[in-house]
This record gives structure tokens, sequence and C-alpha cells, in this order.
């Protein structure tokens, strides 16, 4: 059997992999591969999967650090002892819809029930009220970590097409099985900075 060379694995790739593939990579391997889910040794564009080092943002690791890239459409999550983990993610719709900075992590709810903030009623009047957890058209999934900014939270999402685009209207989406895992690594404090 031949070895085949190590490439660099495109979001495209990723993505197919499916969101249980996906979460089981750390960030050594994420960025090298083995195969192409192609067959060719066409070079797909990484450009997404640059990774940050925490020390460039923070002072010291604490209970943990997440960094979310609205630009890549990628979380990087570190441990209190510092293992790092990488998600793929939906980000805002818009510039206008995406704050940017430091914040924490101040609770965490499973199966969290969701109500559109003022603005997105504005919007969207036409939407609920309010939505229960575990309802299928629930847009904060199985989990979500509440941010020190009002209205602002990293979750799951029950449609998973929206992981790797501009779809939300300011959170950070993940994959339910990946927020699952997330979730359970985050204790409350961990530092969060959106860049």
């Amino acid at each position: 059997m031949k070895n085949k060379a190590t490439r660099p694995i495109s979001r495209r790739n990723l993505l197919i992999a499916g969101a249980g593939g996906a979460s089981a990579l750390a960030a050594p391997t994420i960025l090298m591969a083995s195969g192409d889910a192609g067959g060719g040794a066409t070079r797909r564009n990484i450009s997404s999967f640059a990774l940050h080092e925490w020390q460039d943002y923070f002072d010291a690791i604490g209970p943990g650090i997440i960094i979310s890239d609205t630009n890549r459409r990628v979380l990087q999550h570190w441990t209190s002892d510092d293992e790092m983990r990488v998600y793929p993610t939906s980000v805002p719709l818009t510039d206008e819809l995406t704050r940017r900075g430091y914040t924490s992590v101040v609770e965490k709810r499973e199966n969290p029930g969701w109500a559109p903030t003022p603005s997105m009623r504005i919007r969207n009047p036409e939407w609920p009220a309010f939505v229960p957890g575990g309802d299928p058209l629930n847009p904060l999934g199985t989990r979500a970590l509440y941010l020190s900014w009002q209205y602002y939270r990293i979750h799951g999402t029950q449609d998973s097409r929206k992981i790797g685009r501009r779809s939300s209207n300011g959170c950070i989406g993940l994959y339910n099985e990946q927020i699952e895992e997330v979730y359970d690594r985050t204790p409350l404090g961990t530092q969060v900075i959106l860049i």
C-alpha cells in the first residue's frame, strides 16, 4: 500500500467529513490530513484554517480561552491545561451585526430557549416571541454559552448548512455535536475574543 502524502485540508473537505469527523480533529491534525476527498491532487484553499496563538491576545490561559475568527469562520478553544481544539463556525450575516473584542462566558445552558432580540423583532416581526429548548425551530441548538455581552452567544444550530457561512444575527454557531464538546470543556469565566 502506498503512503499518500499529507496535505492541508480545506473547509469544503472538512465539512464533507461531517460534524462528527470535524469534532475529532485536534489542532495539529486539522491542517494536515492524508488523502483527498475528491480523489485528485488538487491543492485546496486553506486560508480559513490559519490558526492563532492565544498568547497574542491574552496574558494567561486562566480557566480557558476561546478565539472566534469571524473572517475565517473558525473557533479555537484552549482548556486550562493548554489543550486546543478547532471548530468550523457560522458567523453574523453582516459586519454591522458582528461584535468584536473581549468578553467572557458568564452562563451555560443545555437545550436553551430562544427569544429574538428587540432589533430582530423589528427586522422580522413574523418571528415567534419565544421558542422553547428542544424545538426543531430553535436556532440555539442543544447548548449555548452566554457571553458578557447582552444577546451574544456561542451556540449550536439545528441547521448544519449554516456552518462555514455568514448566516447568524450576531452569534457564533457550531454543529450541535461540537458545541456539546465545547460546552463540557468550558467553565464559567472562560476568556473569549471575537476577531
